[in-house]
């Protein structure tokens, strides 16, 4: 029963979030709106709003069916690992991510989903370095084995590619990784009897519950 709430906890945000995302490029391509407008435009107060917007808005299909396949495997191995603290990192990337994106990127709009999964990249990355736990450290070699090609996307490069958003994110996610260091990583409260129970670990224990 704790493994499958802590399995459906998993997934049900991400999938929400990526549902979020299609639905919005969906509409914005239907009704032609160009998604620039929910971008993040450096040091310009109209681009303030692209802080928050700005994952949910693609170039084009390629881009957002890349951006959905890694924001899922990236978000589900965060909410599921580090259910304790997931959602708090989760925002708090988005966030850093985009304000440093704001004060430190060229002057460009700047779009996309990709400062969000470099922050869940390196956050799962340097997160198991700062654990001694044997499974966080399998976690991040695992990140490291999926997405190594990551950090070349982090250098100056041609074309429209925002390589500042992927620096930025994975500047925040590193942060977090160390902010978090010390915070108990799964974490689930279960209801008995009116009473709230938390329970860490692995959640290898067999419970008897009187309802």
């Amino acid at each position: 029963m704790i493994e499958k709430r802590r399995i459906i906890h998993a997934i049900i945000f991400p999938a929400l979030f990526l549902l979020t995302m299609w639905v919005v490029f969906i509409v914005f391509k239907v009704l032609n709106i160009d998604m620039a407008i929910l971008g993040i435009k450096p040091v310009s107060v109209s681009g303030l709003t692209g802080i928050l917007t700005s994952p949910f808005a693609h170039g084009g299909i390629k881009h957002i069916t890349a951006n959905s396949l890694s924001f899922a495997v990236l978000s589900i191995l965060l909410f599921y690992f580090y259910r304790g603290v997931s959602y708090k990192v989760f925002f708090m990337n988005w966030l850093i991510s985009g304000v440093l994106l704001w004060l430190g990127g060229r002057d460009s709009i700047h779009i996309g989903a990709s400062g969000l999964i470099y922050g869940l990249a390196f956050f799962l990355i340097f997160s198991g370095f700062f654990r001694k736990e044997k499974k966080y450290r399998a976690i991040s070699l695992i990140v490291v084995f999926l997405y190594g090609g990551m950090f070349w996307g982090m250098l100056p490069q041609n074309g429209h590619i925002s390589w500042e958003g992927h620096l930025f994110g994975a500047v925040s996610g590193l942060f977090l990784a160390w902010y978090f260091k010390d915070f108990i990583p799964d974490k689930i409260i279960i209801n008995k009897n009116n009473k709230d129970y938390s329970v860490t670990g692995d959640y290898n224990i067999n419970y008897e519950y009187t309802e």
